[in-house]
């Protein structure tokens, strides 16, 4: 999963022979997740048109303020199309388009929502030679990027005039790498290594059955994709689930007992930044396991259990540098439980939810959750989806890290 995924990306498209490029460039956004809205310069329609914009992008390309042909027509707002927007990129941009920029000189659709754009604003540059080496196009480059603005490189080759030189517009693919690339750095958790368990744990009595729960393995999954898209290194160690990890940023280790959870979250523990245990570990396991199935023959049948490697009072008797997370599931009691938890295992949070609270549930796809930090201070939050609750516990923990 690219960290373009559902970001809303407003595509500007301006009067150059590249603008032909901009249906790839379309396409593959597209393909990455992202939700795409053009916008296009009057003079850009003569170079690609809009049907084949907005078939790709699968919405309506804009132009104009007003459609003139249309007395009924709408205003098309710049004001909220630069509040959609999460991100602008203007591509290709033109040497009379970079001058408006640069000069703020608002005399079309694209300029005035560039204007009013409070996202990230990327640039990428496309015309002939002597125009990008022309001083005034250089000064463009210079206002434009103290504005804050990031100019994607024009490359070197054949332009369209027959020269051979430094202004063709960077290809689709390069523009969409060099986008994840700088997000990614950009992001909260780029360059940390975070350690996550999730699901549950199955505790063998004979080769046939086990003791085990309901976790489904959905709350560890959904915080494990929002911290890669965030630029974390994740290694996710995960009980048994049929869930699938859809990005190159997880190292997926499955396991089943607690024992093979307890001894995974140690080998990764120790070179982690952040450590998020959501999975529902089991308490107890069968002191003895049988080697062969049980026949059923009493009417009653007892097992003996002993108590589980305790993975979450382990490292917390063990961090060094660590920004520790446990989860609490709780019917009763709940806030005094989790706080003691919170103490008693030496966490930096601990995550709370109740069976009580309507919304949760395991398997459900939302969940319900309180945090709590070292401090004891609580933080509520209301019914979410689950990877919205996911991104909710990792902004915390970014603020908290980046303190």
């Amino acid at each position: 999963m690219s960290v373009l995924s559902g970001k809303k990306i407003l595509l500007g498209i301006t009067a150059g022979i590249a603008a032909y490029k901009s249906a790839f460039l379309v396409r593959l956004l597209v393909k990455k997740g992202a939700e795409v809205r053009v916008v296009m310069t009057p003079a850009a329609k003569d170079f690609v048109t809009p049907l084949t914009l907005s078939t790709l992008s699968k919405n309506e390309v804009l132009s104009t303020f007003v459609d003139e042909e249309n007395e009924n027509a709408q205003w098309n707002n710049h004001v909220a199309l630069g509040l959609w927007a999460d991100l602008l990129l203007i591509a290709p941009a033109t040497a009379n388009t970079l001058s408006k920029m640069a000069q703020g000189s608002s005399d079309n659709l694209l300029i005035a929502t560039y204007l009013s754009a409070k996202c990230p604003i990327y640039f990428a540059p496309a015309m002939d030679l002597d125009m990008h080496r022309h001083p005034s196009t250089s000064e463009s480059f210079k206002k434009l990027t103290a504005f804050g603005n990031i100019m994607i490189p024009s490359t070197h080759g054949e332009l369209a005039s027959g020269l051979v030189g430094t202004g063709r517009m960077a290809e689709p693919a390069d523009i969409v790498t060099f986008l994840e690339q700088d997000l990614l750095k950009k992001s909260p958790f780029y360059g940390k290594k975070i350690l996550i368990t999730a699901g549950p744990t199955y505790e063998a009595i004979d080769p046939v059955r086990f003791i085990g729960n309901h976790s489904s393995g959905k709350m560890g999954f959904a915080l494990a994709r929002v911290a890669a898209q965030w630029g974390a290194e994740v290694t996710l160690v995960s009980g048994p689930t049929s869930l699938q990890v859809p990005h190159e940023s997880i190292t997926l280790i499955r396991v089943t007992s607690a024992k093979e959870m307890y001894q995974a979250s140690h080998r990764y523990f120790d070179a982690c930044d952040v450590a998020i245990l959501s999975a529902a570990v089991a308490d107890y396991r069968p002191k003895v396991k049988a080697t062969q199935k049980i026949k059923k023959s009493e009417r009653e049948f007892s097992i003996q259990l002993e108590k589980t490697e305790d993975i979450l009072a382990t490292l917390g008797a063990i961090k060094q540098k660590q920004y520790l997370v446990g989860f609490a599931l709780e019917t009763e009691n709940e806030l005094e439980n989790a706080k003691t938890k919170l103490k008693k295992k030496n966490l930096d949070l601990i995550v709370l939810n109740s069976l009580n609270d309507e919304g949760v549930a395991f398997g459900a796809q939302t969940n319900k959750v309180t945090l709590i930090d070292a401090d004891n201070k609580t933080y509520p939050f209301g019914v979410k989806e689950k990877t919205e609750v996911a991104k909710d516990i990792l902004k915390f923990i970014s603020e908290k890290i980046h303190a």
